[in-house]
């Protein structure tokens, strides 16, 4: 199935989600941040087909999500390391994670807890913040249109043409 490209947009949001759109590929990223490289442990882990598997890991490192390099143990097999790109991802899957383990989680508990790595503490909810940090609360947060982006009707009202 053809998806619309949202490769033209102007839109931050959804020009990411023409890289990272996919469920796959935000599970294949979540694997890479807790350690897998190789074909076979995106493979093992997410149970997913490999032609599937190929066609994402193919566009996670045609848009610069991934690279693949040579095997760390010197055989012939390659790995696949997230680029600056892809570990700037990280506040997108912690907050994903802590969101669904909120609202949506399994009733053995997440399969993944996410922590600082020396005290094993749990990390604090990803929340927008002050530079102070100070939590703000989601009505002081302000989206506004770039002004030179085209303007958007949320009045609902239908524009006659002529």
């Amino acid at each position: 199935m053809k998806t619309k490209s949202f490769s033209n947009m102007q839109c931050s949001i959804a020009r990411t989600l023409e890289h990272v759109g996919s469920w796959w590929s935000l599970l294949i990223i979540r694997d890479a941040m807790m350690g897998a490289r190789r074909f076979k442990h995106f493979q093992k882990s997410l149970g997913i087909a490999k032609n599937t598997l190929t066609s994402r890991l193919n566009e996670l490192v045609e848009g610069r999500i991934m690279v693949r390099v040579p095997a760390a143990d010197g055989s012939k097999y390659e790995e696949y390391q997230l680029t600056e790109r892809g570990r700037e991802l990280a506040p997108v899957i912690i907050a994903l994670s802590q969101w669904g383990d909120k609202w949506v989680a399994h009733e053995d508990g997440p399969s993944t807890i996410i922590t600082d790595k020396d005290s094993g503490e749990r990390l604090p909810r990803v929340w927008p913040r002050r530079e102070s940090g100070e939590r703000m609360a989601l009505s002081e947060v302000g989206m506004r249109r770039n002004t030179k982006a085209p303007p958007i009707d949320w009045t609902g009202k239908e524009e006659k043409i002529k």
